[in-house]
């Protein structure tokens, strides 16, 4: 009897071993679907409350253009990004993908920098990184292992972590999340890395929890999956339409007592 008890506990654990591999993607060239992209521009209504029902505050508007060229030779796609915040440009991006895996091929950032919030001198980043060619430029110069200064020399690692492996850019996660092969209670293991920041490569893991929906224009029900990454002081749970594929709202919160939205406009001009 007791080796039989012991029998069944073994093949339990084992299938659930089993169903844990199963609902965990690894995400990998073969995973991704950019067919789904959706050409033309895209606006989204950022901003931050200091509670859940504190005033919305540091308003901004991203607008993000997918495109489908070619680059070097090859199909890619294209994705520029604009955000504006209450006076002006504070943000530009033009990123380049391979269209079939979207592995980057080009990025390139410009920040408008302010030095502290107290100051209102502004000063501006600039940073290119082509991963065709194996270099990396900020802000005119270009970076090697030679530079020591602590912000370039961490952009430099940061660079190197993604060599000579898969990986999504970071920087386009709402044009990322559309690909994925979504079904109920999988974990998306994402290779994601930011080109040009101070940030390394990681594996970061995103879980479809359910669905829900989200009411548009005239009524309109929108049946959404929830896409939730939480650590540490930080949870985010994005709704993604089921029909168009596309991010339509993130919610995300941080330590508790700040609240950052993302709405994607239902109109762009």
């Amino acid at each position: 009897m007791i080796k039989k008890m012991t029998l069944c506990l073994l093949v339990a654990a084992c299938s659930l071993v089993q169903a844990q591999k199963k609902d965990t993607v690894r995400i990998s060239p073969k995973d991704i679907n950019s067919r789904v992209l959706r050409e033309g521009t895209h606006r989204y209504l950022v901003y931050v409350k200091m509670s859940r029902n504190a005033p919305r505050t540091q308003t901004q508007f991203w607008t993000r253009t997918i495109a489908r060229i070619h680059y070097s030779g090859k199909p890619c796609i294209e994705v520029r990004q604009e955000w504006e915040d209450k006076d002006s440009v504070m943000h530009v991006v033009k990123s380049i993908s391979d269209a079939g895996t979207m592995q980057p091929l080009y990025h390139q950032t410009w920040w408008k920098v302010q030095r502290s919030r107290t100051s209102p001198v502004k000063t501006v980043s600039n940073t290119e990184v082509d991963f065709m060619n194996k270099t990396v430029v900020h802000n005119g110069q270009r970076i090697s292992d030679a530079d020591t200064a602590k912000q370039v020399k961490r952009i430099w690692e940061g660079y190197h972590s993604s060599m000579d492996t898969y990986f999504l850019n970071w920087h386009l996660d709402l044009e990322t999340f559309p690909m994925l092969p979504f079904k109920e209670g999988v974990t998306f293991v994402i290779p994601f890395y930011d080109p040009g920041t101070a940030s390394n490569l990681t594996h970061a893991a995103y879980t479809v929890t359910g669905s829900a929906e989200l009411i548009g224009y005239n009524d309109q029900k929108i049946d959404c999956w929830l896409l939730v990454h939480e650590e540490k002081g930080n949870k985010e749970v994005f709704w993604i339409s089921k029909r168009t594929k596309e991010v339509l709202k993130l919610e995300q919160e941080i330590n508790g007592r700040l609240y950052r939205y993302k709405i994607k406009l239902g109109f762009s001009s």
